[in-house]
């Protein structure tokens, strides 16, 4: 026999979130916890198929008037326009002026694809492989892959992490949007930024965005927590409205598997802010053609969960109460845990633990502790530190906040 056509092919390491959620479920300790997925969980450690999203879907399955013919290449109307709604706010004027259109993707990751793919197709021109795009350190890892498998050359690093105060280096980062290429692309968490937790406030969002507008750089929103970072779907939309409040031509991928707990269903949205309808309806024209040969038309079940429950003032009610229900736990395990870091006088400061906001924590510890989290006390995280409350647990907390004060007591 012939050696085989892929002979040569190597073996791509593992993506790091999933390798440890498999390690985890191999590991027989009855210790062990779980701080590295990026899902939800309950007190019980359990995913969470939202209430309202078990009602919705009893709706659609006993609806006989609903079929599987194909959707609209660009994805279900009312998905899209809801979505777009509650990025933009009900009373937003780009709406209404019909300079907003959508695109309905297969989660927040196919969104910012697409917007890739267009952008390094059309962008401020043609073919434009050598745009500058750049992207925070840290970042969550897929921002880099994605834009480079779409095609730019150019992926650049912008200051957002201080690791010695555990906050936003905001001076880092207008230092390097004021050196930044005009035209250049800048890659945006819209709110609960992944990994670290930290987020700019309003004040200092206007300053990054009077930077962007005198410097003329695009802003490109990733959108994964509305709602479940703070509770309030308005108040982690607070960035993307005021830059399109401040005239900016923008792009913003919105993931519905967090805020509608719908991880398996990948339904995402892109959003796009225009000038005007005509420029919209242009865009929208090439982002079909990338579609179609992307993946031709996108999947309904998740999109019509989300659009029946938008379009519903009382089920819409229903999911900000869920909503609410995820953030509150999380606020919560924050508290606790730090509680019990200070109260065990763990060497460090402890404080970034609540000031940090949504489902990850970048709790400062080191590889080498992280090393000693995972062999020796059986409690899985990233290597860069991050932690997921929602693994914490009324019943683990104890366990976790001793084994960090033993990590950072014992190795350094």
């Amino acid at each position: 026999m012939a050696a085989s056509i892929f002979a040569a092919v190597p073996h791509s390491p593992p993506v790091a979130v999933f390798k440890l959620t498999a390690d985890f479920r191999e590991d027989s300790d009855s210790r062990k916890v779980n701080l590295g997925v990026g899902a939800y969980r309950t007190d019980e450690g359990q995913p969470w198929v939202l209430p309202v999203v078990k009602k919705v879907e009893q709706i659609i399955a006993n609806d006989n008037s609903l079929n599987h013919e194909y959707l609209p290449i660009l994805g279900l109307p009312e998905f899209r326009a809801n979505a777009s709604r509650i990025a933009l706010g009900d009373d937003s004027p780009a709406i209404k002026e019909k300079r907003v259109g959508s695109v309905q993707c297969l989660g927040g990751t196919g969104a910012l694809r697409i917007g890739a793919d267009f952008l390094r197709r059309w962008y401020n021109g043609n073919n434009n492989t050598a745009t500058p795009v750049y992207v925070s350190t840290p970042t969550w890892e897929n921002h880099n892959s994605v834009f480079m498998e779409a095609g730019f050359k150019d992926i650049r690093t912008y200051h957002y992490w201080d690791a010695a105060k555990r906050g936003l280096d905001l001076q880092g980062l207008l230092n390097d949007m004021e050196q930044a290429p005009e035209f250049s692309i800048f890659i945006l968490h819209a709110c609960a930024h992944n990994p670290t937790g930290t987020d700019p406030t309003p004040e200092q969002w206007k300053q990054i965005a009077a930077v962007m507008k005198r410097r003329s750089l695009f802003p490109f929103f990733d959108s994964a927590y509305q709602g479940f970072a703070s509770g309030s779907l308005d108040k982690d939309a607070w960035a993307v409205r005021y830059f399109v409040s401040e005239g900016f031509e923008l792009f913003c991928a919105q993931s519905f598997s967090k805020n509608f707990g719908l991880y398996n269903e990948r339904v995402g949205n892109l959003t796009v802010v225009g000038k005007d309808a005509d420029n919209v309806q242009r865009v929208l024209s090439q982002m079909e053609k990338i579609v179609r040969t992307t993946w031709s038309n996108p999947p309904s079940q998740g999109a019509r969960i989300v659009a029946t429950t938008l379009a519903s003032p009382q089920l819409f009610d229903e999911w900000k109460g869920n909503v609410k229900t995820m953030a509150d736990r999380v606020l919560l395990m924050r508290s606790e845990l730090r509680s019990r870091l200070e109260a065990l006088g763990t060497p460090g400061t402890w404080n970034h633990i609540t000031e940090q906001i949504g489902m990850f924590s970048f709790t400062g510890l080191n590889p080498k502790q992280v090393e000693y989290m995972v062999k020796e006390k059986h409690i899985y995280l990233m290597a860069s530190g991050r932690i997921n409350m929602c693994g914490l647990t009324t019943k683990n907390l104890d366990y976790v906040a001793k084994s960090i004060h033993e990590a950072v007591t014992k190795i350094q």
